[in-house]
């Protein structure tokens, strides 16, 4: 099998995927200090996740029609200028001291309508950059590069904090800028087909339509989608950082990048050892350890079981992922793949800032342990529920289809 590694339109990929990938982690740090500093509520930081997930939920069938009808590097590089300039602004208003609550969130919002198009778009790449037999391969050194950005990125956050916000958004924008350049010289070597075909009320629809028709896809969706709803808890790291570990903002982006710790480490050994057998199994395992570590995570008031947790959950959401998103390729034909894309965005990309909404708001209410708590615990109902819903997932023995 050839490595993917030998193509360079994807190690251009690789490139532009980490840039993004620390920018964005790099931001969220910022973000999250800078907010809850400012108001010292549980429910801001909920917001955050709120004013992302709002332009990705309403574009999401604009996107997926965009990112099957244009040239799909443009629709990522012009959407990662944007990301670059509101976080520029950021770092504007930081330094002069304007930039309040009201003032983040606007620029975290324009974010959100770049990301919408960027995080969608930049998964139908891939498999113009190789073959389908090194798809999987491919699929999982894109996790393992972006996996240790998310290392990488909120430790720097977290680093360059201690500098102002300010500094934070400045490196992160002019990462977004290096990322699009690195889109920008991609030669993809074999170009998909866009369509010119009428847009229609059943063109607009077809991702949705062809995710229903697919059972093994939608159960995998929908799986990963409330399990990231309901554990969450990542969102409220600012307030374990600060109130109940008693750690700096050096504490929340260690904390930060212990997930992308686990998820990095299961990324490095799927890409040597790609599952093969049990795939579904496979799956229902790895989100019921999400749910058990969310839990621990939940109930611990140590620095050192905080990050060992959540090493464990990054490990089992890494499992699922790839099988998730590998799934989601070798079932989709290219030309629907801008589409079904999308809608897998909606449901899992954007389940995130949902997700990080629900345990802000949950945490309002309940405090910020019992809101954990009860993240945990619904996922691991989730995993129940979802064995009696999609046995056809629980069975699958393989990634492609037999």
């Amino acid at each position: 099998m050839t490595s993917p590694l030998h193509h360079k339109p994807f190690l251009l990929f690789l490139l532009a995927r980490a840039a993004a990938t620390i920018a964005y982690q790099m931001t969220g740090v910022a973000v999250g200090w800078q907010i809850y500093s400012l108001t010292h509520r549980a429910f801001d930081l909920g917001l955050v996740g709120l004013v992302q997930f709002i332009p990705s939920a309403a574009l999401v069938l604009l996107v997926g029609h965009v990112a099957d009808r244009y040239d799909r590097r443009r629709i990522v590089s012009l959407a990662q200028f944007v990301e670059a300039a509101a976080l520029f602004g950021l770092c504007l208003g930081s330094h002069a001291q304007w930039a309040g609550k009201e003032a983040i969130l606007a620029f975290i919002f324009l974010i959100g309508i770049a990301r919408a198009f960027e995080f969608t778009t930049l998964q139908t790449l891939v498999p113009s950059l190789v073959d389908q037999e090194t798809l999987p391969r491919a699929m999982a050194l894109n996790a393992s590069v972006r996996q240790a950005a998310v290392i990488i990125g909120p430790m720097m956050g977290g680093f360059l904090y201690i500098a102002g916000p300010a500094v934070v958004y400045a490196v992160s924008g002019a990462l977004f800028l290096l990322s699009a350049a690195a889109i920008v010289a991609i030669r993809i070597e074999r170009p998909p087909s866009l369509l010119r075909e009428p847009v229609s009320l059943h063109f607009v629809f077809a991702g949705i339509s062809y995710i229903r028709s697919r059972r093994v896809v939608l159960g995998a969706i929908s799986l990963d989608l409330f399990a990231v709803l309901l554990g969450g808890a990542t969102a409220l790291l600012p307030i374990y950082a600060r109130d109940i570990l008693s750690a700096g903002p050096w504490g929340l982006g260690f904390l930060r990048s212990a997930p992308a710790v686990g998820a990095f480490a299961a990324s490095i050994y799927l890409a040597r050892q790609p599952l093969q057998r049990k795939v579904g199994k496979v799956m229902f395992a790895a989100v019921t350890w999400f749910g058990i570590a969310t839990i621990v995570f939940a109930l611990s008031t140590s620095i050192a079981l905080s990050f060992v947790a959540l090493v464990v959950l990054g490990w089992s959401d890494m499992l699922s992922v790839v099988i998730r998103s590998t799934l989601v390729q070798l079932e989709t034909p290219d030309e629907m793949r801008g589409r079904v894309s999308a809608v897998n965005a909606i449901f899992i990309g954007t389940s995130n800032e949902l997700g990080e909404f629900e345990s802000g708001l949950t945490a309002a209410w309940f405090g910020a342990m019992p809101a954990a708590l009860i993240g945990g615990i619904g996922t691991l109902l989730v995993v129940l529920l979802w064995r009696r819903f999609f046995p056809e997932l629980a069975q699958r023995e393989r990634l492609q289809a037999d």
